[in-house]
């Protein structure tokens, strides 16, 4: 390809402080931590691209296919999902020509423009794959080329690019429905990459879950007891919980609620709950109630197996009813919205927020809880952390406003480092360098106004990246 120069935003002082000192400064705590192993505790990536370690099937399926960052923004601009190879719910037609999908994704490219995904593709283009030319319409089917030639590759399989990465350790995300046969295929391997999964309930725990009485028999029926039983249930979940620990290493579980409601209930109340669920009889308040009773019972059970507890409340799933039916969950229309922590919290803080045994991570949607709400709770509860800017806010600046609401009451250390949290594999360490450099500006600006010494900001720029995250992961 014709060597041009290399994009502005790939300056080797991109998101560094303006001012020279400060800059400098920056530049070298950077340099302290860039090369540091990348820990990502929380993620979206297909366990089946490392156990089978087979190469990826065109650059369009790498970048734009799997990736709602992308194809939601091409969806607001009128592009049909289908037409961007997103499969239907149907089993429909959609678009299969991997050049064709890449020349709609190239000629609206300017779209990104200013957006994270811009800065996290361009880096994934030019480290990952040398690409020397910016992409556009005419530039198209010649960037699609040399991906697709690096591709066919075997340094551009899965596992070389996880080792070259420098990947330490990638937890993926499953359903108890899932049998964890890929985490099996990648421990019987002998591939020294650690991939481990982490236990995501929504299917069994949510009422309002497509499916869910029939979930529940698959799920008693993988656990091995009567799970249409209130009891039976929760041994369901014990046993469960116990199988992603012993064969996928899980560390952490995870909760993807519409809100941040917890509940204590009497048991007997939880039950009679548990079987309207079961026999589709819920009320939206009695749906809700029971989830929030089910992230305590959660947060019990992890006081014993010590599963690190993630809560990601707060967003608006599958806004649009059309893409729903057609394209099913996950597919760019999770909406934030107004949350509630202080009084949504209290009861299960009641019940185990006082106990240093149990680790829980939260995380938001809505920017206005950090300082007034998220902050607070994290810096006097012994169990509570602070996950980092999630989803719609880690960008740079998100990051930045997240570090600058928080700090000052919950400090660094009541958070857990960064996690990448994406389903693009490519664009994990373009994710990590830039919180690396938000950080590090950060700590360089407090260093330039006399609120942090200078071998103390190296310090916290170690521990932001590398050794929270393991930390609260217990990895």
């Amino acid at each position: 390809m014709n060597r041009v120069a290399r994009p502005a935003f790939l300056d080797p002082d991109r998101l560094f402080p303006l001012n020279p000192a400060p800059r400098r400064l920056a530049r070298a705590i950077y340099d302290s931590v860039k090369d540091l192993p990348i820990v990502s505790p929380h993620g979206h990536t297909d366990p089946r691209w490392f156990a089978d370690d087979m190469a990826f099937p065109d650059p369009a399926q790498l970048f734009v296919t799997p990736d709602h960052y992308v194809f939601r923004m091409l969806c607001s601009q009128g592009v049909d999902l289908s037409d961007l190879g997103v499969p239907r719910v149907d089993g429909g037609a959609t678009e299969t020509d991997g050049r064709k999908i890449w020349r709609r994704f190239a000629e609206n490219f300017h779209l990104f423009r200013g957006t994270p995904s811009r800065m996290w593709l361009d880096q994934a283009f030019v480290d990952v794959f040398g690409v020397e030319e910016r992409l556009n319409a005419a530039s198209a089917d010649r960037v699609y080329d040399h991906i697709a030639d690096c591709l066919c590759r075997p340094e551009f399989r899965p596992r070389a690019l996880f080792e070259r990465f420098g990947i330490e350790v990638i937890a993926t995300t499953e359903s108890p429905l899932d049998d964890l046969a890929s985490h099996q295929k990648i421990a019987a391997s002998g591939w020294t990459g650690r991939v481990i999964t982490a236990y995501r309930p929504d299917a069994v725990i949510d009422p309002e879950f497509e499916g869910f009485a029939a979930n529940i028999e698959k799920f008693g029926a993988l656990a091995g007891v009567d799970a249409t039983t209130w009891a039976g249930y929760l041994d369901a979940h014990r046993n469960r919980r116990a199988y992603f620990k012993a064969v996928g290493g899980a560390t952490s579980t995870d909760h993807g609620h519409p809100s941040a409601r917890t509940e204590y209930l009497p048991q007997s109340e939880a039950a009679a709950l548990f079987a309207k669920a079961l026999a589709g009889q819920c009320s939206a308040e009695e749906a809700d109630a029971f989830r929030g009773h089910m992230l305590t019972e959660m947060a019990r059970m992890s006081l014993d197996d010590g599963l690190v507890m993630q809560i990601h409340p707060g967003s608006f799933r599958n806004h649009s009813s059309q893409v729903f039916a057609r394209h099913g969950r996950d597919k760019g229309f999770d909406i934030p919205m107004r949350t509630d922590y202080v009084r949504a919290l209290k009861p299960l803080l009641d019940a185990v927020g006082m106990d240093p045994r149990l680790t829980l991570i939260l995380f938001t949607l809505d920017e206005t809880a950090y300082s007034r709400e998220l902050a607070p709770l994290a810096g006097v509860y012994p169990a509570l952390r602070l996950g980092p800017a999630w989803w719609f806010f880690d960008s740079a600046e998100g990051m930045r406003r997240f570090r600058e609401l928080t700090t000052e009451t919950a400090g660094f250390y009541n958070t857990v480092g960064f996690n990448d949290d994406t389903r693009a594999f490519c664009s994990i360490p373009a994710r990590h360098d830039v919180a690396r450099r938000v950080d590090c500006a950060y700590l360089a600006t407090l260093v330039a106004t006399g609120r942090l010494a200078e071998d103390e900001a190296y310090e916290v720029a170690h521990d932001l990246t590398y050794r929270l995250a393991k930390q609260a992961y217990r990895l």
